[in-house]
């Protein structure tokens, strides 16, 4: 359905904002690295890499979190298959995909690799080193219903301002509970109410230096079983 999909406006090229939200998809000094330092750095990864290693993420938004951690995967050489899921309620089209991906020219190979596989809706990539699942809806639902556990989560939804929905203490403590043991999450935001909702749901959370202009930014370990 229609509304359903994401609205995007282009600025700078190739830069999506999101017209529902009204915030863009990526940082617009440079979204590589910001998911470099928040995601990636920000769980201790590619250090905790292993085989069967599972991120999960609330936002799938362009799939630039995708293709970044699988480089770092592929470029650390770890043996096995990298799990990852991602929650999304406003699925990106295929074409747009592409377009926001080419910004990146460190990631153009795993991009143009990936590319086929686009569908712009929840889906499953099944890879030699990647097994890829794209729920579709909105994640205050479809995550109850998820039978796993992640080692690590990228939490990217929009603005908790502008997307209050994706960092509701309610949804805090489902993440809670689909993470496994001494897992960890980060996010680029550190909103009060977002590291309160986390610490409630039985997380020990941080504020550390962010990304860019942003001064700080959240990551966390679970503590509760």
């Amino acid at each position: 359905m229609q509304d359903q999909q994401a609205g995007i406006d282009w600025r700078d090229g190739d830069v999506p904002v999101s017209t529902r939200f009204d915030d863009p998809y990526f940082s617009l000094e440079n979204g590589l690295a910001e998911t470099r330092h928040v995601f990636l750095a920000g769980n201790d990864l590619p250090a905790r890499f292993r085989d069967g290693f599972h991120i999960a993420e609330l936002g799938f938004g362009t799939g630039l979190n995708l293709l970044a951690a699988l480089h770092a995967w592929r470029a650390g050489g770890v043996a096995g298959r990298l799990i990852f899921t991602s929650f999304e309620a406003f699925p990106m089209a295929a074409p747009d995909m592409r377009r926001a991906q080419s910004r990146f020219p460190d990631l153009a190979p795993l991009a143009a690799e990936l590319a086929p596989h686009w569908r712009g809706g929840g889906q499953r990539i099944t890879l030699p080193d990647l097994d890829f699942t794209l729920v579709e809806g909105d994640a205050r639902k479809t995550l109850n219903h998820w039978p796993d556990k992640a080692d690590a989560w990228f939490l990217d939804g929009f603005s908790p301002a502008k997307n209050p929905e994706l960092w509701q203490p309610d949804l805090m403590e489902s993440v809670a509970r689909h993470t496994a043991k001494r897992g960890t999450a980060a996010t680029y935001t550190a909103a009060g109410f977002v590291r309160r909702g986390l610490e409630a749901a039985g997380f020990s959370v941080s504020r550390v230096p962010g990304y860019g202009r942003k001064r700080h930014m959240t990551r966390a370990v679970l503590d509760r079983q």
